[in-house]
């Protein structure tokens, strides 16, 4: 029986393991949509949006490690992948989308949804874009967009026109002019510093007697040499947003998250710290960083082109991060001083009494720091947890605390708002023996996180472990960007363009069958966790919080301050309370400790 170039696409993305694929419908790709009806052994996830899709693939690859794929019709549904992919590309995940385009008999005439699509793409596929013309084209470009998507750790792109989805499938020939290809996977090499470089290093390091590491998501897989070398050097460990889940947050040198959304533990250790190890991190902020001329500084990242850029390191090792890391050890001392560790590990004891002390301050109604330290002690074990861009990221990076089997992820380097649902829903299509927690700030939820519930509402019975919970800080304020106006340029508050209206998320839930949670009450946040992990179907809880609560950095300064009180005296309509519970927050800070 003769097949398709649809029917072969979807058993080619079989061979390379793929069991997923997030899209939206369109006529672009009717021929495709066909071929998914004629076969058992892929399941296509309906999004309510394209630009959903490209965050659900983006989400399952983040939680598996492995490609995520997302498919769109031509012209429009191809514009709206492009936010998630962007996403993809600057938090270095591998993606690729599928998109249709109209018949090749038409192209050039100013058709119907016809858009230049290679040029569209080029830009955040520029590592792999190419249109399938002939069948005999297609195992090469998609084994190529597979293995290049995989190689990079990037987004790719194959653009199949409509007529070519429905010829009859012819494979290469062994003539010339014809590519074959291979759907084998493709072994990943073991990189590793030369050895005088890994001597070089260690002498470094071990000459510091004040060292300080930072991690990002390149150290995944390198959890137990990080912890070796961090003893052996006496050193604190600050972690980037996308390596939050690197280490557990129950170690007492683990200093937390680094930058705009860090802790004071971090901050104070990269300010006094003589020596850097970084291992796995393109943090962008070089203000985070010691001064420069402070600290010697070695790097370990896997790809070259990321290497010492962001601080004028002494040393720069290419190579994997285990692997260069159980390299290093035999050549570390270990540091017999134990001062400057004492010092990190007291610090950090102190920072979550104050975090502690914080979430527990009082706030009209809800403190929204408070949502987020009460899930710790409920925390499942093995919960993966996503957060919006916006506030929610300042609280997810700075008050839960993961334990060693926790992952997480947000949109890390493009920073969009409208991720947290869909990275929820691809990381329970990739686990769905696990739960999936979400928070997300009302404007994103308004954005695109009600529509995607749909989606969940769809699904859920699918996953062994029906548990989605999304909270949802609502305060009818766009809060990032109020408090960025505020503390940035010293603007008072644009209600025309921040205040959102109000709606009911929890109403919304229910009319869906979810388990919705209204909480209004500080005392309630507790139970309403309890009752929402225990539910044994997805949850919202609609959360009504402060939205005067500010989200302070570790290293707030004068200026910053200035600005927001200057932009406060110009009328900004929520200044008393910003002032109020600005001050209750700030001066936990400064209460005695436990000794």
């Amino acid at each position: 029986m003769s097949q398709t170039v649809a029917d072969v696409l979807l058993d080619r993305l079989r061979e390379w393991d793929v069991e997923k694929v997030f899209s939206y419908p369109g006529d672009g790709i009717n021929g495709i949509l066909e071929a998914f009806g004629k076969q058992d052994g892929l399941q296509y996830v309906q999004s309510r949006h394209e630009e959903m899709s490209a965050f659900e693939a983006v989400g399952y690859a983040k939680f598996t490690g492995r490609v995520g794929v997302c498919m769109a019709t031509s012209g429009p549904g191809a514009i709206h992948l492009l936010n998630g992919l962007y996403d993809a590309k600057l938090d270095h995940v591998p993606v690729v989308a599928i998109v249709g385009q109209t018949d090749r008999s038409a192209m050039g005439g100013s058709y119907q949804q016809e858009v230049d699509l290679l040029s569209l793409f080029k830009d955040v596929a520029h590592h792999y874009v190419h249109v399938v013309n002939t069948p005999e084209q297609l195992p090469n470009v998609i084994d190529r967009a597979m293995r290049i998507a995989a190689a990079e750790h990037a987004p790719t792109a194959v653009i199949i026109p409509a007529d070519v989805q429905e010829l009859e499938y012819s494979p290469p020939t062994h003539e010339h002019k014809m590519v074959p290809s291979s759907s084998v996977h493709t072994s990943t090499p073991t990189v590793v510093a030369d050895d005088p470089s890994i001597r070089a290093a260690a002498d470094l390091l071990n000459s510091g007697s004040k060292v300080a590491m930072l991690v990002g998501q390149g150290a995944r897989g390198a959890r137990a040499e990080v912890i070796e070398v961090a003893d052996l050097l006496g050193a604190g460990v600050a972690k980037a947003l996308l390596g939050k889940d690197v280490l557990p947050d129950d170690l007492p040198f683990v200093t937390g998250s680094i930058g705009l959304l860090g802790t004071r533990p971090t901050w104070e250790m990269m300010e006094n710290c003589d020596t850097l190890l970084t291992v796995g991190s393109n943090l962008p902020y070089s203000e985070f960083f010691p001064e420069y001329g402070q600290a010697r500084g070695v790097q370990i990242d896997h790809d070259a082109k990321f290497i010492g850029m962001r601080y004028p390191y002494e040393l720069n090792l290419v190579g994997d991060a285990a692997t260069t890391l159980r390299a290093l050890i035999p050549l570390l001392e270990r540091k017999s001083d134990r001062s400057w560790r004492d010092g990190i590990e007291d610090g950090v004891r102190r920072w979550w009494e104050t975090i502690h002390m914080r979430a527990m301050t009082d706030a009209d109604p809800i403190n929204p720091m408070r949502l987020f330290w009460e899930l710790n002690d409920r925390m499942p074990g093995n919960a993966i947890i996503t957060a919006d861009s916006g506030s929610a990221a300042n609280w997810y990076a700075r008050h839960l605390r993961f334990g060693p089997d926790n992952r997480g992820s947000l949109s890390g380097t493009l920073a969009t708002m409208g991720p947290g649902v869909p990275y929820a829903i691809g990381a329970k299509f990739a686990h769905p023996d696990r739960p999936a927690i979400a928070f997300v700030g009302d404007g994103a939820m308004q954005m695109n996180g009600m529509a995607e519930l749909i989606t969940v509402s769809r699904y859920w019975q699918q996953w062994s472990d029906p548990r989605l919970v999304v909270a949802v800080l609502h305060n009818n304020d766009l809060n990032q960007v109020t408090w960025e106006m505020r503390a940035m340029g010293g603007f008072p508050k644009l209600a025309e363009s921040q205040t959102l209206p109000d709606v009911s998320f929890a109403n919304f839930a229910a009319g869906l069958g979810f388990e919705a949670i209204t909480v209004d009450d500080p005392d309630q946040i507790g139970p309403a966790w309890d009752r929402a992990l225990a539910a044994g179907r997805p949850a919202v809880l609609d959360v009504h919080c402060d939205a005067n609560v500010p989200p302070i950095p570790p290293h707030a300064t004068l200026e910053q301050m200035t600005e927001t009180a200057k932009s406060l005296f110009k009328g900004d309509e929520d200044a008393w309370g910003v002032v109020k519970t600005g001050a209750k927050t700030k001066i936990q800070e400064f209460l005695p400790r436990r000794s």
